[in-house]
């Protein structure tokens, strides 16, 4: 009897499973298009899959190993039970390699029970606690009635007589097993990520994330450049199908597994703003209903239950609505300071950044709706080139006793020093005034554009103002073109970014340096000596826009390591670095928490037992030193440069380095 259910059974999930993963796929098939190669993507899968996603996972190796074992075993177990029990082909070697893949992810099914038995706050309960327990009874069931094919039970066991029941119990186990692991995995349940989750890897957004050399992930973190030529597109995503359809196949791929909401500033600040839930709304919006059935941690300070979406429905209401709130807050989404930890952590590569400033532009170019300062930043940067609405005149008041060469004048130089918009800031103005020391202590030719230089446009981008920043980008180009230099260096991460990974889209197409990287180049060139360090502890703040988006975290410390400095670590630094609270405009929408960020930070500081934090971006160095009470000095890597400099014996001033020794001694 057993012989005759099991391929009903099976061929009966696999149709289901067939059924629902049209149904899936026309709710993708909703967002806009997105050109993706199809069969290239699919080639890719494996590697994307067992390597690319793995450098991700890996980073816990007991889920590593758990999803090596279950997701492993759940594989080779199904095709392998659809050729022995399916279609009948029979033999010891196979049927032996069944028993070896479903009792591989019986093993795997029981760390995830025992990771279910007392969860972590950022996982989902609700339908997955039940994970284990399927896991467990397609396991066990294809182990059971595999073993009269390897001989291990006589053939006849599961065979009429008194034994009728016991097959169907097995059968019963197996069907159970069958419908979450298969129609589940398309027509909706834990085992969902995994059918998304693989087409995701796929036919990935942002395919350039995965590496096909030796090492692992690559990285994507710029922007996508809206078409603002193109009158028929979208200033945005109003709606959840004014996203790609890739874009909802991502969101559907997550396994709400709250990785990223463990490592969100603004989740921990008790801002009403949730990662995990944020991309689980989307998948309502697409399905269609309400956030009631979501099992997880919500957005601070607002009940599940209250939003509700549609595929063409907007997601922020369009007016503030006491009930049958539309999908998402606009405070939510401007609560995110783009500091892509999120994204770095997640499992499945889920571009969660890139989603809120979607939004954010349909807020901002479609409603006019940026909160608290927005528009008035705005606003300056549309009528004076800077966000403070400066008199762009006064770009280097700063500097009126260096004497700074201008590319005005000299047409050519090696390095064009980028100020960024800190050249108003009077705090920043010390860390641009000990990087030109450094500068020239090491002979570098180099020049700036003075009151020629406009904002690079990173703050309207973030805000969602594309058309202001896609204005800025070109001027600054069109400036740019008219000198020649050999790479562009700057103590602001923000412009480094945007210049380096945002311009080129523009046709602006740089060799932009940070300036601890810069800096390093120099001192490992021989160009810098440095008096030994006599200071106190010091820690280091990776900015989110040098180490997450750019994947700088070794020159800073090599600066610091030169300088005689052992660096205390924090406990969250690096990859794992927390926020300062200062990008994606987040002091300037300013959402109230429950707590501030830039605090939390400065509390990493005090517990790695440093007197001095040093720093990297001018806008780490303001949130931080707007802390009460801070525990320790905030100081920016060139300064701490620039104080420990021993002055070289006087140089022929006239020799200025040409663009060829400056190649051979630091950039090459």
């Amino acid at each position: 009897m057993l012989e005759t259910l099991l391929p009903i059974l099976i061929f009966t999930a696999l149709a289901l499973a067939a059924i629902g993963a049209v149904r899936r796929i026309r709710l993708w098939r909703q967002g806009r298009p997105s050109p993706v190669n199809l069969f290239k993507g699919l080639a890719a899968l494996p590697r994307r899959y067992l390597v690319d996603l793995h450098h991700v996972i890996g980073r816990d190796k007991m889920i590593s190993n758990t999803h090596v074992a279950t997701a492993g075993g759940f594989v080779a177990a199904a095709v392998l039970m659809i050729l022995v029990h399916g279609l009948g082909i029979a033999n010891p070697l196979l049927g032996g390699l069944l028993l070896l893949a479903s009792a591989s992810m019986f093993v795997g099914s029981l760390f995830v029970a025992r990771r279910r038995i007392n969860p972590p706050k950022r996982l989902s309960k609700g339908p997955w606690m039940r994970l284990p327990k399927s896991l467990m009874a397609f396991s066990i069931g294809v182990f059971l009635i595999t073993l009269p094919t390897v001989g291990l039970l006589p053939e006849g066991l599961l065979e009429g007589g008194g034994s009728w029941l016991l097959a169907l119990v097995l059968a019963g186990v197996v069907a159970w097993g069958l419908g979450e692991m298969f129609f589940g995995m398309t027509w909706g349940g834990p085992m969902k990520h995994a059918f998304a989750g693989a087409l995701h890897l796929a036919f990935h957004r942002r395919a350039e994330r995965f590496s096909t050399k030796k090492g692992g992930v690559g990285r994507s973190t710029g922007l996508k450049a809206l078409n603002l030529e193109d009158e028929a597109a979208p200033l945005g995503v109003e709606k959840p199908a004014d996203f790609t359809w890739n874009q909802l196949l991502g969101f559907d791929a997550c396994v709400q597994c709250g990785r990223c909401e463990a490592v969100c500033p603004a989740f921990a600040a008790g801002q009403p703003l949730n990662p995990k839930k944020l991309i689980q709304d989307m998948v309502v919006g697409m399905a269609g209903g309400s956030d009631a059935a979501y099992a997880g941690s919500p957005y601070p300070g607002k009940p599940v239950g209250e939003h509700a979406g549609a595929p063409h429905a907007p997601i922020v209401a369009p007016v503030v609505m006491k009930e049958g709130k539309a999908l998402v807050d606009a405070d939510t989404l401007w609560s995110c300071t783009t500091c892509r930890a999120c994204v770095e952590e997640c499992p499945m590569m889920i571009e969660h950044v890139d989603a809120i400033v979607d939004m954010r532009r349909h807020l901002t170019l479609e409603r006019g709706k940026t909160p608290n300062k927005g528009a008035e930043v705005l606003d300056n940067l549309i009528a004076t080139d800077n966000p403070g609405g400066f008199d762009p005149s006064s770009r280097l008041n700063w500097a009126a006793d260096l004497n700074l060469p201008l590319m005005a004048v000299l047409k050519q130089v090696d390095v064009l020093l980028w100020l960024g918009d800190g050249a108003f800031d009077m705090r920043n103005q010390r860390t641009l005034r000990a990087l030109v020391k450094v500068l020239r202590a090491a002979e570098v030719d180099f020049a700036v554009l003075g009151t020629e230089e406009r904002d690079s446009g990173d703050v309207a981008r973030r805000l969602g103002d594309e058309a202001t920043f896609q204005s800025l980008a070109k001027r600054n180009i069109a400036t740019l073109a008219k000198y020649r230099f050999l790479q562009i260096v700057t103590c602001d991460p923000h412009s480094f970014h945007v210049l380096g990974n945002e311009y080129g889209e523009l046709g602006g197409v740089y060799d932009v340096r940070h300036h601890s990287t810069f800096i390093a180049e120099l001192f490992d060139a021989g160009r810098l000596t440095f008096t030994p360090w006599k200071g106190g502890r010091v820690t280091y703040h990776d900015p989110c826009y040098l180490g997450r988006y750019n994947g700088e975290y070794e020159a800073p410390r090599n600066v610091l390591k030169a300088l005689g400095i052992e660096v205390k670590e924090m406990e969250r630094s690096g990859f794992r670095s927390r926020c300062c609270g200062g990008g994606g405009g987040a002091p300037i929408t300013d959402i109230p928490g429950e707590r501030r960020i830039p605090d939390m930070r400065m509390n990493d500081v005090k517990e790695s037992g440093a007197e001095v934090v040093a720093v990297g971006c001018p806008q780490c160095t303001a949130m931080l030193e707007g802390v009460v009470d801070a525990s320790a000095e905030v100081r920016d890597i060139a300064e701490l440069v620039a104080d420990a400099l021993v002055e070289s014996p006087a140089a022929d001033t006239s020799r200025r380095p040409t663009a060829t020794t400056m190649a051979e001694e630091v950039i090459v």
